[in-house]
């Protein structure tokens, strides 16, 4: 799954892009595009900092190590080569704090020729594999992690990662030697995330053994937190009621008024989220937030993938027009029981009409108890403390 989002294009356009991300942002700002924000604004200066200093950044891949020449004709070290001094940048806040927007602005403006934006889960499902093809190809080799680093270092010097997060044993116990290993390669990497360093993993089996990676992430990445005034809190008040029954001219007008509530405005328009290599089309997104007809995700053949894209990919989405659930539209309900545990377990905000009220939409026959649990998510899904969670990626 690899997910790109680009700035918004109309944040773009007309934007002075060759003088950095912090003149994009004034020029969004000025054109009334985003609101000003003190603690975006810093963090844009920090980002136009790195900027200047990764202008034309691009070190020699460094040779391979199983190759007779790549062992006698090594690289030095990173610290030995120009621009080595250049840290990365850790940008981390609460959802809703354009974190992402800022670092898209960074990465469209970036005078980099080798650089790679990806969703940071994304990347961990893309290495894996790639470890795995590797041993396919080299059974009974060395140290599959060199070579990964090799290729990856060879198609991008500037890695912009959104969401870094640590769910996984698998990704904690690989990450601390393959990030050791493209920092020596002169890899730079900027990431968003919701959790500070220090807190990566945190009460999960086997953190001891990751806490090294911590302590080389801190030391390569600048950490800086974004603490903007946005509550997602307050956000079920400004939104209003979340759950409108029945469709129709109200409630779509009601759908209309808590899209541009949670996303603050934001330009909208359509994207597309590429999932195991297909194409998954979003009609309307604007500031992390999704909007559907239950047609888009429940009548088409979707599955768990393209759900948990749209879950770990947006922290909020706007549903219209859910119908009443019957043994007739048994494959469209079993899609919207996948969809509604994928945007539970990731604490994705929901706003939506439908037919009925959650316990009224599955009335009775075959699937009707198994849809008891999926009502009872969506009416917790509607109340204050499930708002205040924070997204899950």
């Amino acid at each position: 799954m690899d997910i790109t989002q680009p700035v918004e294009q109309q944040v773009l356009s007309g934007a002075p892009t060759g003088d950095g991300p912090l003149a994009v942002y004034r020029h969004a700002v000025s054109r009334k595009l985003i609101v000003s924000d003190p603690a975006q604004a810093a963090a844009a200066e920090r980002l136009q900092a790195l900027w200047s200093k990764l202008r034309h950044y691009d070190p020699p891949a460094r040779l391979a190590r199983n190759t007779l020449l790549g062992r006698f004709l090594r690289r030095k070290p990173v610290d030995e080569a120009p621009g080595a001094e250049v840290n990365g940048l850790y940008l981390v806040g609460e959802v809703g704090r354009g974190k992402s927007m800022l670092m898209d602005m960074f990465f469209a403006t970036a005078e980099v020729p080798r650089r790679r934006r990806i969703h940071f889960h994304a990347f961990m499902q893309e290495a894996h594999r790639r470890i795995f093809e590797w041993k396919q190809a080299n059974p009974g080799g060395e140290d599959p992690i060199p070579p990964l680093a090799d290729r990856i270092a060879g198609e991008a010097i500037l890695l912009c990662f959104d969401e870094f997060q640590i769910n996984d044993i698998a990704d904690a116990m690989m990450l601390g030697r393959l990030f050791e290993a493209l920092f020596e390669r002169g890899v730079v990497v900027v990431a968003t995330s919701n959790t500070v360093p220090d807190d990566l993993f945190r009460g999960q089996p086997g953190r001891d053994a990751f806490l090294p990676f911590i302590d080389v992430l801190k030391q390569h990445l600048d950490v800086l937190v974004l603490d903007s005034q946005q509550d997602y809190r307050r956000m079920r008040d400004a939104t209003g009621d979340t759950w409108h029954v029945p469709p129709g001219p109200a409630a779509r007008a009601a759908l209309d008024r808590a899209f541009r509530a949670l996303s603050e405005g934001a330009p909208v328009r359509p994207v597309t989220l590429t999932v195991m290599g297909r194409a998954l089309a979003v009609p309307q997104a604007a500031g992390g937030v999704a909007r559907f007809t239950f047609s888009d995700l429940c009548a088409r053949n979707l599955g768990a993938g393209d759900y948990l894209a749209i879950a770990t990919h947006f922290n909020a989405v706007v549903l219209d027009d859910i119908p009443l659930l019957t043994p007739d539209n048994h494959n469209e309900a079993r899609r919207f029981i996948n969809l509604i545990d994928n945007l539970y377990d990731h604490r994705v905000k929901l706003v939506a009409s439908a037919a009925a009220q959650p316990d009224a939409l599955y009335p009775d026959g075959t699937g009707a108890q198994a849809f008891e649990r999926t009502a009872s998510r969506l009416v917790e899904m509607q109340t204050e403390a499930y708002f205040g969670l924070a997204h899950l990626t």
